[in-house]
């Protein structure tokens, strides 16, 4: 199966001449099965005896020293400078997407630890250039997994768009590094804060209803986990109302890292009380969680509120009524 490189894309606005970086560095897709590319240049370690690696897959020892190298090829007719620098990944909050941190962000993993023996090179036309790059581990650094990138970033800035502000396009690519710290590995993962909201038709039967559960995906543990999600919704007596794997789930949730996520449930109950179980598994690790929900259509819902609120005025007027005669029966008493 043929998967997608990666590729970085990050966004420069132009104000008053000066640099403005927005977003975040995207990789997008799976782990690359070949050097990371966008079709004017690739990043990706230097070929060895054993051939071309797609990505860095790095093991070391706390306070270790790792030497490497890393290949930048330029496959356009005009020679192209790049900023090379290593930088922290983490999952993006919208979608649980593999990112990285600009070069400006505070670093404190493999961007903090890997360094570039050059952080500026200019690359010929239809050529390459190859660079050592180190990587030093801390003493005291944390055993599991450490995902970063080697980034190549283009300094020239493409221009995009128009308008009263002039917006242009950085173009960056960058190699993916996995670092595996020795030491003791902790999987663990969680689903938490579920949350459901239904829309529904005002009358009963009218229309359909669905529902959005929302809920947060938490890596806990140390090493880098692939989720499975499975909901299940039950009704009253234990009634089976739906169940499916989830498919909007990150391949990759990184140590340490949480993503919101939704989903959506059409066709959902528009008269039910039960429960929405979520669980999520990977290896050697479980977690899940449910939440109660109530579906009541806001016609019945208006009914049984105009029902209730009659009902407690007419106990209230029942009891006034009675306090009223007991006062006057007591007056009237010898």
């Amino acid at each position: 199966m043929r998967k997608l490189s990666v590729l970085l894309l990050p966004r420069v606005l132009l104000l008053s001449g000066a640099f403005l970086l927005s977003g975040t560095l995207l990789l997008t897709g799976a782990p690359a099965a070949h050097a990371a590319d966008n079709g004017n240049w690739s990043v990706y370690p230097a070929t060895t005896r054993a051939g071309q690696r797609p990505y860095f897959f790095l093991s070391a020892d706390p306070g270790a020293t790792l030497t490497d190298q890393v290949t930048v090829t330029n496959r356009t007719d005009r020679p192209r400078t790049f900023r090379l620098y290593a930088a922290d990944a983490y999952n993006t909050a919208r979608d649980g997407g593999f990112a990285v941190r600009s070069r400006d962000e505070k670093q404190r993993s493999i961007g903090a630890w890997a360094r570039p023996g050059r952080d500026r090179i200019t690359v010929r036309a239809h050529g390459s250039v190859t660079v050592p790059v180190t990587l030093t581990v801390p003493e005291d650094a944390e055993p599991g997994d450490h995902p970063g990138a080697l980034v190549a970033l283009d300094e020239h800035v493409d221009p995009a768009g128009g308008g009263a502000v002039a917006v242009g396009i950085r173009q960056a690519v960058g190699a993916r590094i996995h670092l595996r710290v020795n030491g003791p590995t902790m999987p663990a993962l969680s689903v938490d804060d579920i949350r459901i909201e239904h829309t529904r038709p005002l009358v009963p039967g009218t229309g359909r209803s669905r529902a959005v559960i929302s809920y947060t995906l938490r890596n806990r543990g140390n090493v880098t986990l692939a989720p499975k999600v499975a909901l299940r919704a039950e009704g009253l007596f234990g009634r089976t109302l739906l169940a499916r794997d989830l498919e909007k789930v990150p391949s990759e949730l990184l140590p340490r890292q949480e993503v919101r996520l939704t989903e959506r449930w059409d066709g959902a109950p528009q008269l039910e009380w039960g429960e929405v179980r979520l669980t999520a598994t990977a290896r050697d690790t479980r977690g899940s969680a449910t939440a109660t929900y109530l579906a009541v259509p806001w016609a019945v819902a208006g009914a049984l509120l105009v029902a209730v609120g009659a009902a407690a005025a007419l106990w209230l007027r029942a009891r006034r009524r009675r306090a009223r005669t007991a006062r006057e029966e007591a007056r009237q008493a010898p």
